[in-house]
């Protein structure tokens, strides 16, 4: 009797295991065909995407001018923003977002809306000139404002620039700071979200694609959580 009662404990037991493993691997699989289900979102349909987006073109422009006007930093300049793109990228992966994907930036729409005046004649100009301002001056690593974009580097202090655009990240470590092909290194921008009224003070110390770029750690500053597109900005040269 005794070895009948512990054979019937042991078959439970089994049992027991067994029909554990089954529900595990059910579930394993539904989890799976959860996950297989939400298809990466594109810029159109996130806000967080459409950050990361712009932030992506922006340094492949900044790539692309470099390597067709190079020079002696070139290669460095690349390099660094080439590990830029890469970790713009696992932040798209993270987000559930069309990894490589990259859009316009700001700015060029910016000019595109634009209509008479001459800082959008001027900007117009700029960019006609056989990609003079996004490969030439900007590319070429030197730490003046393009000539296309004279009026927008020589506004006064205290003066609002760069109107109607949006700010996003360069994706780069460091303190905060900021790059632009704009202003020449040095000066200083007070940027200000308008969708929460944080802001911050920061100095430009290299050239990107777009009128402003904050950093990593100025775009927390600012930045709403989770989001990585500031639609509603308001940028001033202070300095």
């Amino acid at each position: 009797m005794s070895r009948r009662r512990t054979l019937g404990t042991k078959k439970k037991i089994a049992l027991f295991v067994s029909a554990a493993a089954v529900a595990g691997g059910g579930a394993f699989v539904m989890a799976s065909t959860s996950n297989a289900a939400q298809p990466a979102k594109t810029a159109a349909e996130s806000q967080v995407c459409q950050g990361l987006a712009t932030a992506l073109g922006n340094n492949q422009r900044f790539i692309d001018g470099q390597r067709a006007n190079p020079d002696a930093q070139s290669e460095a300049r690349i390099a660094n923003r080439q590990a830029v793109i890469d970790e713009i990228k696992r932040k798209q992966e993270a987000s559930g977002c069309v990894v490589g994907e990259s859009a316009q930036d700001s700015q060029s729409a910016q000019n595109g809306q634009q209509g008479a005046g001459a800082q959008a004649g001027q900007q117009a100009g700029g960019q006609q000139t056989g990609g003079q301002q996004a490969g030439g001056q900007q590319a070429g690593g030197q730490q003046t404002a393009p000539a296309g974009n004279a009026g927008a580097g020589a506004a006064a202090s205290g003066e609002q620039v760069c109107k109607g655009s949006t700010v996003t990240l360069s994706g780069e470590g460091g303190a905060p700071a900021a790059s632009s092909n704009q202003f020449p290194a040095g000066t200083k921008l007070k940027v200000t979200n308008l969708d929460n009224n944080k802001s911050t003070t920061v100095e430009v110390t290299s050239v990107s694609g777009s009128c402003v770029l904050l950093n990593n750690a100025a775009f927390e500053q600012v930045r709403e959580p989770g989001k990585f597109l500031i639609r509603r900005a308001v940028i001033e040269k202070v300095g």
